[in-house]
């Protein structure tokens, strides 16, 4: 039986913080991610659900503090209109922050054409691109018109959950193609950090939470072949290379997949003979092509009712 894993991520001092990476192994969990700052460190973790427990005090024997992330392991597409000033002001370096505080990947990506009524359309190069990711979140303005008449264009062939982010106090079903909309958070000139702004960000984040957690349950009515968490790890162990990339987040989770920072012609062919065990390598239970992202590699894993089997 599959262990049930839980996202939480640990914040405290580098000191002896390699006690919890150890433990969290031991156990069976998967570090996503390490972040070193100074003195400090912050480690992603999915822990085994009936483990945390444990992780808990161990947290607390090393005063730091393990808080739930529920967005460990997805990458979010915080998408912009345009790249011009009057469409990527800070808000949107606010919302792709605050999805991170929770966990969470994200990727900033600016459309071309994005302005004016007649011409707002994404090309295909940029729907591919945004498909890629688990969630998009649209950043947009202050003018109900705008959001509700003009943009939904730019939402034509994405295939994945849609968040829309605007200024106006609007529901959800007034944005036409949007699975979720989230008020009060329009184009300003500040950075978000009053009362009022941090709240919505928060709603925000928990709107895309219940999203995240909808996916979650989809799949596990018919889950991935093998997890991601764990081709990570097999990537770290058999592609040694990946340990010498300086890109954040050189191996970024998806809920069903995995984004790999390495030059796609040069390696494509190690990560497809990967060996999850003696008689199964990554290419049987997974998609690997290349990433409309540079030039990285993007593996998407089969459901079981693909391969017949869960590794």
């Amino acid at each position: 039986m599959v262990a049930v894993l839980e996202p939480y991520i640990y914040e405290g001092g580098v000191h002896k913080h390699s006690l919890l990476v150890e433990l969290l192994e031991d156990l069976g969990g998967y570090l996503v991610q390490r972040t070193p700052a100074a003195t400090e460190v912050t480690l992603n973790m999915l822990i085994p659900k009936k483990d945390v427990p444990l992780m808990e005090k161990l947290a607390s024997k090393l005063l730091g503090k393990l808080t739930k992330a529920p967005l460990t392991g997805v990458e979010i597409a915080v998408v912009s209109p345009t790249l011009a000033y009057h469409h990527l002001p800070h808000s949107a370096c606010d919302v792709a922050e605050h999805f991170r505080r929770d966990g969470a990947n994200t990727n900033m990506i600016g459309l071309a054409r994005g302005m004016g009524r007649r011409v707002a359309l994404s090309a295909d190069f940029e729907r591919r691109l945004i498909n890629e990711h688990d969630v998009a979140v649209f950043t947009f303005g202050t003018f109900s018109d705008c959001i509700i008449n003009k943009k939904p264009k730019l939402f034509e062939g994405i295939t994945i959950p849609i968040v829309v982010t605007g200024g106006p106090d609007l529901k959800t079903e007034d944005v036409p193609g949007a699975d979720a909309y989230v008020g009060n958070i329009g184009r300003i000139a500040h950075r978000m950090r009053r009362g009022q702004e941090i709240d919505s960000l928060g709603q925000m984040n928990k709107v895309v939470g219940e999203i995240v957690d909808q996916m979650r349950e989809d799949l596990s009515r018919d889950p991935v072949a093998v997890l991601p968490a764990r081709v990570m790890k097999e990537v770290q162990e058999q592609i040694p290379d990946i340990h010498d990339v300086l890109t954040p987040a050189p191996l970024t989770l998806q809920l069903d997949g995995i984004r790999v920072k390495l030059p796609f012609d040069r390696y494509h062919e190690a990560v497809e003979n990967l060996e999850l065990d003696e008689s199964t390598v990554l290419s049987d239970v997974a998609n690997i092509t290349p990433s409309r992202m540079k030039d990285y590699i993007l593996v998407k894993i089969k459901r079981k009712s693909e391969t017949g089997f869960v590794l």
